[in-house]
């Protein structure tokens, strides 16, 4: 299965949220699993499936309890294949990143009873 294909459904999406928080019990788990989306058990182990046969996920064996953490290494895959678009985005965030720069020292200057600097067009 694709990257992609792992990552577009949201149940495995909210599972890798929930590992990256930490290793943690598949019961823990699936308890957050099950009350946010309403699904059952099974279908909580099988989307648990999909990202460890994928890569996406480890488990490792703790006395009864299996514990599920985040695998990084496909999520370095895909973020190699999305720094071709970054360029798109790129100078749209710094652009805002400067303005919120902006505002936030004209917000400082206005309180502190400076003269605002004037942007001229």
């Amino acid at each position: 299965m694709h990257a992609f294909d792992v990552l577009a459904d949201p149940v495995r999406r909210r599972i890798l949220e929930l590992l990256a928080e930490g290793e943690q019990p598949a019961g823990t788990v699936g308890d957050a699993v099950r009350r946010e989306f309403g699904i059952s058990q099974p279908a909580v182990s099988q989307h648990l499936k999909v990202l460890r046969e994928s890569g996406f996920a480890t488990v490792r064996p703790d006395g009864t309890r299996r514990l599920y953490a985040v695998n990084s290494e496909p999520l370095r895959d895909i973020d190699a294949w999305l720094d071709r678009f970054r360029r798109y985005w790129t100078p749209h965030l710094d652009a805002l990143a400067t303005e919120l720069a902006r505002g936030r020292r004209e917000r400082r200057l206005s309180e502190n009873g400076e003269d605002t600097p004037r942007s001229t067009p």
